[in-house]
């Protein structure tokens, strides 16, 4: 008897697909989640300007890790309602927008959309 390994997880396309799906999942996700933080600041803030908004970007860290950051901004913290700043110092609690959409992307849509990075590379190994 002999056997011929042969197909995907014997030539390395699938370990392959596996790596890419996880790094396009994970910019997917970030990118999302940055875009959700930019159209939720859009309608909390109560003086708009743009400058805070167009900070809030995703940036890789490493390989497969991304962050969602508004760069540093100095009064972020304040916005974000984690500051030395905020209430019960001064009557502003703070927005929460990272946290909340934090929240949404944990609750299910990270999760849809590693399902459908995954289902879109594993079609591509035919």
């Amino acid at each position: 008897m002999s056997v011929t390994e042969r197909g995907p997880l014997f030539d390395g396309r699938a370990e392959k697909a596996v790596a890419d799906a996880c790094d396009t999942a994970a910019k997917r996700v970030a990118t999302l989640g940055a875009s959700m933080v930019r159209s939720r600041l859009n309608s909390v803030l109560r003086h708009q300007t743009p400058y805070y908004r167009f900070r809030v970007v995703s940036r890789q860290e490493s390989a497969a890790q991304w962050k969602i950051t508004d760069q540093a901004v100095i009064y972020g913290h304040w916005l974000e309602g984690t500051g030395s700043r905020n209430a019960p110092v001064t009557r502003f609690p703070g927005y929460h927008t990272f946290e909340q959409i934090t929240a949404l992307l944990n609750g299910g849509k990270a999760q849809a959309i590693a399902d459908s990075t995954v289902a879109e590379y594993m079609g591509r190994m035919n």
